[in-house]
């Protein structure tokens, strides 16, 4: 699989680098004197930021149909031009109205991009080989965090170049580079198994078989009927999985987007505070790509997001009661550590088998996870300036959410499996003994797998 992780994962990686810090550079921006030069209020601020998340999670479902209906290298190359555009636009805007605009148009266009690739991976790795994938692509979100902090603090010196102030350079330049990555994305990006052309016909055999063997029947291709859509619309994993998504992206917008101000307005000045972010977000990196591994080889998912997560409700409890600055600069670390490695997308595309299924499904509990930045963009007020207690409160609130919703997700899944392994589960087949009709009566095996999916008695859910 080496040939398809070079063309593959290194690319996308650094397209969900320009995503997520196309998103979370206004936090770095707002240091540099955006809301007086554009005469917003705290409050229209935080509407810009929420603004964003809710384009962001209705396009999300959407888009990821569309995206198995194109080709990923038309669908994804599309959108990032798109919102390439408006990330530059939004460095021209004067006033209130037209950065809400926006931020509206850059969450609907980036919408497709982390639900798409996510199921896009799910499509070419085995289910013990896609933790770590999707690991090193989310790692971007963290290397995006420390660079982030980096280049504002470099484009912050073009400050009054052409009449323009350093926070409207910063959007435009990270736009720019999103409008030519996009544009050359077309010819980089690789499409789905069964029609890759940069392998030969031989070696997308392998690739599919390879899934196939590994319970993921639909490799070789499957139609779009809408029950496939329907499944995924009415399981219970997919709302259980809502629940622990939303325990983890709350607390991972609102340290992403506010992290700067944190540092800032406890002691730092702007440029030392984006500064101070990068050794944050340089060990959230690594503790990623470190879980995604340890959790492939162990594939216990649930117990890593459960121990992960107490790691962060340790790092803002202390954010909390501290007022100490040096102590609060160390509880973030913690927070990183905690919250950037958690797996998501990862555990509950591991245990959702169909192609359309685990697209719409994925995209239905990515949308809702996203969602909740909505919510992270209104708990950081400028009136509980410098040490955020509430803030800090609402984010370990949906921590504790997580580890309660993560503990039963386990604890469901493994029940199932155990009725599996019991035989309650069996299908009625043809020529074959044992069985119980209310589970179904197929031809073959085959025709069972194909039909029911991950609710065949033969597939094991992951942990």
């Amino acid at each position: 699989m080496r040939k398809v992780d070079m063309r593959t994962i290194p690319w996308l990686s650094f397209l969900y680098l320009l995503c997520f810090l196309d998103r979370t550079s206004i936090g770095n921006a707002k240091l540099y004197n955006m809301e007086a030069e554009l005469g917003i209020t705290d409050t229209q601020y935080l509407i810009c930021l929420t603004i964003f998340f809710i384009s962001y999670a209705l396009f999300e479902v959407p888009s990821n149909v569309v995206l198995k209906r194109l080709k990923p290298s038309v669908w994804l190359s599309m959108l990032m031009v798109l919102w390439g555009i408006m990330m530059t636009v939004q460095g021209l805007v004067h006033n209130y109205s037209g950065l809400l605009v926006m931020r509206w148009m850059l969450g609907a266009f980036e919408a497709g991009l982390f639900p798409g690739v996510t199921y896009y991976l799910s499509c070419w790795y085995k289910r013990s080989e896609f933790g770590i994938r999707a690991a090193i692509f989310f790692s971007a979100a963290t290397i995006s965090g420390a660079f982030g902090g980096l280049l504002a603090v470099g484009i912050a010196k073009m400050n009054g170049l052409g009449g323009k102030p350093a926070w409207a350079w910063i959007f435009i330049i990270e736009g720019l580079v999103t409008v030519v990555a996009g544009a050359v994305s077309y010819w980089i990006i690789v499409d789905f198994p069964d029609n890759a052309t940069f392998l030969t016909e031989a070696e997308r055999t392998v690739v599919i078989r390879r899934l196939q063997g590994d319970a993921q029947f639909s490799a070789a291709g499957e139609k779009m009927q809408w029950r496939h859509i329907k499944k995924a619309l009415t399981e219970w994993k997919t709302y259980l999985a809502m629940v622990v998504y939303a325990g983890i992206d709350m607390p991972l917008y609102a340290f992403a987007l506010f992290l700067p101000s944190i540092i800032n307005h406890v002691r730092y000045s702007a440029t030392k505070a984006n500064l101070l972010t990068v050794p944050v977000y340089a060990l959230a990196c690594i503790s990623t790509c470190l879980v995604g591994f340890l959790a492939d080889r162990h594939g216990n998912r649930g117990m890593f997001n459960f121990v992960l997560l107490s790691i962060a409700a340790v790092g803002y409890i202390i954010l909390i009661v501290s007022r100490d600055a040096a102590l609060s600069y160390f509880a973030v670390f913690l927070s990183a550590c905690g919250i950037y490695p958690c797996i998501r997308d990862a555990w509950m595309s591991n245990n959702s088998e169909g192609t359309y299924k685990r697209s719409v499904a994925l995209a239905m509990v990515i949308s809702w996870g996203n969602l909740q930045g909505a919510v992270s963009s209104n708990v950081y007020r400028a009136n509980q300036t410098p040490w955020y207690p509430l803030g800090h409160e609402l984010v370990l609130m949906y921590i504790g959410t997580g580890l309660i919703a993560t503990a039963t997700f386990r604890f469901l899944l493994k029940r199932e499996n155990a009725r599996r392994d019991r035989g309650e589960r069996d299908e009625i087949i043809e020529g074959h003994e044992g069985g119980f009709e209310v589970n179904g009566r197929f031809a073959s095996v085959e025709d069972a797998k194909r039909e029911k999916g991950d609710e065949w008695s033969g597939y094991r859910y992951t942990l």
